[in-house]
């Protein structure tokens, strides 16, 4: 068996983890984070004024109980919060705090792993409120031009 080098053992690693190969694991990670409740609690997360609607997410990033997540992410339900929350705390993204208080005390907040994707999904977010309009107008345009 042949000796890689450094530079070949680089190569073959950035080989290994290319999303356009049917079987890489970045594949299941990409599944993973384009999720929307990911983009939102990754969101929420990621800023102080998250809690305030229409407030975007600017601020810095924050801790927040298991309830002010599941108030703000209208629409979700609490089995899909609490798996999404265990799959973001699984790949290191979200870090989760117990206080043993009565009741039990329970806190999220994103890791520095969870701070770096924050940023891209905070983008993402952003250019979705923002390009709305346009989305819907190609929308009715493509749907009345009759196929």
């Amino acid at each position: 068996m042949a000796t890689l080098t450094a530079a070949q053992q680089r190569a073959q690693a950035k080989v290994e983890y290319d999303a356009f190969v049917a079987a890489c694991p970045s594949r299941r990670l990409l599944d993973r984070i384009s999720d929307k409740w990911v983009t939102l609690i990754l969101a929420a997360l990621g800023s102080d004024s998250a809690h305030q609607p229409g407030a975007g997410c600017d601020g810095e990033p924050r801790v927040m109980r298991y309830s002010e997540l599941q108030r703000l992410l209208a629409g979700v339900s609490q089995k899909m919060l609490t798996q999404t929350l265990r799959s973001l705390e699984r790949d290191g993204l979200v870090s989760r705090t117990v206080v043993p208080t009565v009741p039990v005390t329970v806190s999220y907040e994103l890791t520095d792993l969870g701070l770096s994707l924050h940023e891209m999904m905070r983008g993402l977010k952003a250019w979705a409120e923002t390009h709305m309009d346009d989305v819907l107008a190609h929308r009715e345009t493509y749907d009345t031009r009759g196929a």
